[in-house]
Order: structure tokens, then C-alpha cells, then sequence
């Protein structure tokens, strides 16, 4: 299961106000704001199998998803929006492998009210948020504000979490025992080629934690470096952590490659920042990238040939005061078979400190979107 409590460079959040704020108000009564609203979802297969090179036995299932939602029109600035997922067991390898991806046959993940005018959207309810240290589908109240020229400023509260997708399903959670986590987001491109992201988040009598992240592009190079600390209360028992995460970039002639390096706190690790999301980590596991004293080297090369989207990525985590290592690499492939359907593959082999915990797997889906 990955982290119960879970950016890009333009969030979820960011794109809603954009696409919102640009938007007139449209309908003249609620009953057009019905009618002209819209309907989206997707169709998906999916299937997984671990090969677990120790005693553990082998895990892997198949799995059928079904995404529906519906989003209204605006009346006076004002629409909403309700999304419901469902899955299907399609067999496993061990009994309940399945049901161990899948808390929920069916979940609502998103059911909110928005409010958007010019410069400033006001979301109530179940949504889709994806920040630097928060992600997923959240309860949450989030204002995003772009009033100030070449500025984003995002501010929310999330209080419960669910992390929901054609490979697994989590039920709505508490975050911080229902106390929540508090986000203060800005992200500034007033400069040429260069955008600021600084941030500060606050569990209430858990963890505070902040930091900022400089994001570098030119036509043919790109560079991110990013630092973030946490300050964790005394009563958690956790020290303090932080972690920095550099990163090089390119792409040419269709070509893209990247290096980067991330370094953790040697007692504290990331200091709970993970709580509610994260997005440093660029493997699909990367176990202990976020563990004491973590250092993790990677490299990944992507191209596209004949419309195939091909990936690699390879890095290895040495971590604690042993100096365990693990490495992992994963493969990727996509083919949009037509602009709605899409087929998908990932193989990833981790290579563990001990030899007994090897494993490597087969991440396969075919999904159609409308």
C-alpha cells in the first residue's frame, strides 16, 4: 500500500482555477447548469503479478475498473462535480490478494462544490488534489487565488484520504486523527524560464514541515532543486527530519533523459512529511527512499517510437547507519491504440539488501476514457 497520507509544476488544483476562471457564467438557471454540464469516465483492465524470489509466495490478481462522473455547468459561478469508481475481481494468484488491493468494491471519490470567478476558486468537498506533499482524492476546502500577475497561491485543508486507481482502492481515511493538515502553496514564474514554489504545511500537534522547490527550464535543459524540513512535536517520538532532491534534465530530437540525487536527515529521515502525499520518489516502489539517512542516485531515459512511449528507470537507496542498499529498476511502455484507448505495461525488478527479498513484477492495463 503506498503512503496513506500523500506536485507537478501546475497542480490539479491550478489547472481547475485556470480552466474555471476562464469560463463565463454560463447557465441562467440551475436547471441549465444541469443540462449543460458534462459527463466523463473510463473503461479499464488491469493486472499484476510479484515474483518473490524468498519464501514469501508469489501475489498477483486481475482487476476490471469502471470510472463515471459528471460535472455541471456553471450558474452564477457555482458547479459541481461527483465521480464514482467500481471494481471487478478478475481472479488472483493467492486467495485475497485481490481484496487486499481493493478495500472497496465501489468508492465515491469525488463530490464537491466549486465557486470560480475571475482570479479565485473556492472547492468544497471530495476532490482530486495534487500538491507537493498532498495528493489523492481528499475532504478538503481549497482556495486557489491567480489574481497577482504570474502568481498561484493555493490554500486548503484536508481532513480525510483515500487513494483510489485501477491498481488499488483505499476507503477515506482521518488524516492526523481527524485534526487534519493545514497547506499554504505558492508558486511564482515571474522570472524566464524559472518557477518558485515555496510552501509550508502544518498537521496540528503532529508536524510542521515547509520548504522550496526552483524548477529551471530552457529549450534543451531543465534542473530541479528542491529542500524541505520538518519540525515534529515532541509527544510523536519521531525526530525532526528533511530531505534534498537535484535533479538534471533534458530532451533532444524526441529524446529525454534525467539524473538526480536525494539525500534524507541521518536521524529523522523526511520527519513525517509524507503524511499526506509525496512526489520526490520517482520509482513505483522506492521502498526506502524516504528512511533514515537515504541517499538514492537515478537515471531514466524515455523516447517514442511509431507512437510507442518507451521508459527506463534505474537507481539505487543506501540507507541507514549500516549502509543497506536497494536498487530498482522499472521499464515502461505505452501505445495509444486509438485516442481513447490506451495499453500499458511496466516491469519492475528490485534488488534488495537481502537477497531473500528480491522480487520483480509485471504492471499491465488496457484502458479506454471518455
Amino acid at each position: 500500500m503506498k503512503n496513506l497520507f500523500r506536485g507537478q509544476t501546475i497542480s490539479l488544483v491550478t489547472c481547475g482555477l485556470i480552466l474555471s476562471s476562464t469560463m463565463s457564467f454560463g447557465a441562467d438557471s440551475i436547471d441549465a447548469a444541469f443540462k449543460e454540464g458534462k459527463a466523463s469516465g473510463s473503461l479499464a483492465l488491469y493486472g499484476e503479478k510479484y515474483d518473490n524470489k524468498g519464501g514469501d509466495k508469489d501475489t498477483g490478481f486481475g482487476n476490471g475498473n469502471a470510472t463515471v462522473a459528471f460535472e455541471t455547468g456553471s450558474f452564477y459561478g457555482l458547479s459541481a462535480k461527483a465521480e464514482f469508481k467500481g471494481n471487478l475481481k478478475l481472479g488472483e494468484v493467492e486467495h485475497n490478494d485481490h481484496d487486499n488491493a481493493y478495500l472497496n468494491n465501489s468508492l465515491m471519490t469525488e463530490a464537491y462544490i466549486k465557486y470560480a470567478t475571475e482570479g479565485f476558486s473556492l472547492t468544497a468537498g471530495r476532490q482530486a488534489i495534487d500538491l507537493e506533499w498532498l495528493g489523492d482524492y481528499n475532504e478538503a476546502v481549497v482556495a486557489a487565488i491567480t489574481a497577482i500577475p504570474d502568481t498561484t497561491i493555493v490554500l486548503g485543508f484536508a481532513n480525510r484520504q483515500a487513494e483510489s486507481g485501477i491498481d488499488l482502492s483505499e476507503d477515506f481515511e482521518d488524516i492526523n486523527d481527524n485534526k487534519g493538515a493545514y497547506v499554504l502553496d505558492v508558486k511564482y514564474a515571474g522570472f524566464d524560464g524559472v518557477e518558485l514554489n515555496p510552501y509550508f504545511y502544518t498537521a496540528p500537534d503532529a508536524v510542521d514541515w515547509y520548504g522550496l522547490k526552483a524548477t529551471f527550464t530552457t529549450d534543451y535543459f531543465g534542473a530541479i532543486a528542491h529542500y524541505a524540513a520538518s519540525s515534529v512535536d515532541n509527544s510523536v517520538g519521531v525526530e525532526d527530519g528533511s530531505i534534498g532532491h537535484v535533479e538534471l534534465n533534458t530532451e533532444v530530437a524526441g529524446l529525454s533523459a534525467a539524473v538526480g540525487y536525494i539525500k534524507t536527515d541521518k536521524d529523522g529521515g523526511v520527519g513525517l512529511m509524507d503524511v499526506a502525499g509525496d512526489n520526490i520518489n520517482p520509482f513505483d516502489d522506492g521502498n526506502y527512499v524516504y528512511d533514515l539517512d537515504a541517499r538514492t542516485v537515478y537515471g531514466s531515459l524515455g523516447y517514442t517510437i511509431a507512437d510507442v512511449e518507451l521508459g527506463a528507470l534505474y537507481g539505487q537507496t543506501t540507507y541507514g547507519s549500516n549502509d543497506d542498499k536497494e536498487s530498482e529498476l522499472n521499464l515502461t511502455a505505452a501505445y495509444p491504440i486509438t485516442e481513447t484507448l490506451t495499453a500499458s505495461i511496466l516491469y519492475g525488478d528490485v534488488n534488495a539488501e537481502v537477497s531473500g527479498d528480491d522480487y520483480n513484477k509485471v504492471l499491465a492495463s488496457v484502458e479506454y476514457t471518455f
